[in-house]
């Protein structure tokens, strides 16, 4: 149970999904349902590696659209 403590706040961590934003002054990235394990008390996040790693392949692939703002939905798929 020690894991799903949250360390800011003590509060309980449990998975949920958040909406994953990056600006880089030139483009706007937003990444919806991405999954994620959110703190019941005060709303911290963590996403695992494996999530991170796919977010920063939708934001190269926006990225390399040339797009100013890309939103899309975290896709399982997405997750392998």
């Amino acid at each position: 149970m020690k894991n799903n403590l949250c360390p800011v706040c003590g509060g309980v961590k449990a998975a949920g999904s958040v909406t994953f934003t990056v600006d880089d002054g030139t483009s706007l990235v937003v990444v919806r349902q991405t999954p994620a394990m959110v703190c019941s008390q005060c709303g911290e996040e963590w996403i695992s590696d494996s999530v991170a790693t796919n977010l920063e392949n939708i934001v190269h692939d926006a990225k390399s659209k040339h797009r100013t703002i890309e939103v899309v939905n975290f896709e399982m798929e997405d997750a392998a």
